[in-house]
């Protein structure tokens, strides 16, 4: 790794607020190994490995006889992890160029805090899966990644890559990163057992969402799981209700300072959760519970909850634990968009989420930089990105559609095609200093503790405060 003299402002602010920014990651899913504590030390020192890492002495490069490629991201289980190693595995076979790659995974919540610490202290790996958007944005500017346009043409990956993808993989005109993993967006699975055995049919507005709702919870099912503990998991209601309400635009013009983040749309997506917080539409203690440790999982998997509005990252954890425990769940499985709002002319097409779950972007320059993107053709190789459909993912490669038969996985890839845009997850798309403070007084909405027009009013000074310093 190399060590830097340098400073994200920004960054280090939030984490000295205790920033936990920056929606979806490794999976909503089951219980995760602990592969990564962060401490507040430089980055190096902080790293814990899973035992099956080498580590690398800090500040040593290729220059000094160092042919190790350090490579944090968050595949500590599942098809993530076995995506990344599938790959590394094919580089460490075939690449002739002598470097070796060190996979260091860290649980998904535990990363984002290690890698804002390690940015914050003047370190950074090598190479790093990370979230589009803000803090990607803010790593940039410090120089913690490097343009990577002429790799793209060399290596000729740039038509292997969906074009908004990598529009969320660009800053000012260059492409600074590499999506991977999957196109994410938020949507609803569903207990298709359920849904026969109550008589409810999908539902394709709030209205006949909350008619089903009402019809579980008289049956004694939580209509929706939620661990809502790491709060981006809740701003996926309050950004899908705020996108049906009133579309894109007033998001684009409040992000922009143009607009509000007071406008109706928002105090209409607080006040329908709150609707619902109070109605019982969610399981018992849900805003203190965690998402890494599959705790909205369990009430899905056990049936106790009908739905689960989440990102699509979660098919590859549905089937996946499914096939562990042998049972047949996933087949129960259903997926659909988050339905309109009543009397709203918003354009229902329009999706929240990444046409790329994750990021890899690079702190290294000359040869290893060469090295690190070729590693990268293994990510996007046939093979890999088989297993990855096979495993329920979906990559954000061109013709990808053809390969997918799982009916879960056709319904979301079908979906993102209709797409007229795709909305950046709030909580990426904005400075970390602003997505904070959307994520804490969304949490208090749904903790009823705040008003949706004291979070709203919050917000819109933070971004204020924020576009005053620009």
């Amino acid at each position: 790794m190399k060590k830097r003299m340098k400073k994200i402002t920004a960054i280090g602010m939030a984490v000295l607020m205790g920033m936990s920014v920056t929606a979806c990651g490794a999976g909503d899913g089951a219980a995760s190994q602990d592969t990564g504590e962060t401490t507040g030390t430089p980055a190096d020192s902080a790293v814990e490995t899973t035992g099956n890492e080498t580590e690398t002495p800090a500040d040593s490069d290729s220059d000094s006889g160092n042919k190790v490629i350090t490579f944090w991201n968050t595949g500590t289980e599942g098809a993530d992890k076995e995506m990344y190693e599938l790959a590394i595995n094919q580089f460490h076979e075939k690449s002739q160029s002598g470097y070796t790659i060190e996979n260091i995974p860290t649980q998904n919540d535990k990363y984002k805090e290690k890698l804002v610490i390690a940015m914050s202290s003047g370190e950074c790996p090598d190479m790093y899966s990370t979230w589009s958007g803000g803090p990607m944005n803010e790593y940039i500017d410090s120089g913690y990644a490097q343009p990577l346009d002429d790799l793209y043409e060399k290596y000729g990956l740039k038509e292997r890559f969906m074009e908004g993808a990598l529009e969320q993989a660009s800053y000012n005109g260059q492409i600074y990163a590499v999506p991977v993993k999957n196109i994410s967006i938020a949507g609803i699975y569903y207990n298709k057992d359920l849904f026969e055995q109550y008589n409810v049919s999908v539902p394709t507005t709030v209205s006949e969402l909350e008619a089903a709702c009402d019809t579980f919870l008289a049956n004694g099912i939580i209509p929706f799981t939620l661990a809502n503990g790491p709060k981006w998991t809740g701003s996926m209601y309050f950004q899908c209700l705020a996108t049906r309400k009133g579309g894109i635009e007033p998001f684009q013009t409040a992000a922009a300072g143009d607009g509000s983040f007071e406008d109706e749309c928002f105090v209409y997506a607080g006040k329908k959760i709150q609707e619902w917080v109070n109605k019982g539409y969610f399981p018992e203690g849900f805003n203190s519970m965690s998402s890494d440790d599959g705790q909205a999982n369990a009430f899905f998997y056990t049936e106790e909850a009908a739905m689960y509005l989440t990102g699509s990252w979660a098919t590859a954890s549905f089937k996946t634990d499914s096939e562990d425990a042998g049972n047949d769940f996933y087949s129960k499985v259903g997926w659909f968009t988050f339905p309109a709002v009543d009397g709203s002319d918003a354009d229902t097409s329009i999706l929240c989420g990444t046409m790329g779950d994750q990021f890899i972007s690079f702190n290294c320059t000359g040869d290893k930089l060469d090295v690190a993107f070729e590693f990268i053709t293994y990510l996007s190789s046939d093979e890999t990105i088989e297993h990855m459909v096979a495993a329920g993912q979906i990559p954000p490669i061109v013709g990808v559609d053809d390969m997918i038969t799982d009916p879960v996985s056709k319904s979301i890839i079908d979906a993102a095609n209709k797409a007229s845009a795709v909305q950046l997850w709030y909580d990426q798309y904005l400075n970390p200093t602003v997505a904070n403070a959307h994520l804490d007084g969304n949490q208090e909405v749904f903790g009823l503790t705040m008003t949706p027009e004291e979070a709203n009013q919050k917000m819109q000074a933070a971004q204020a405060e924020y576009l005053s310093g620009k």
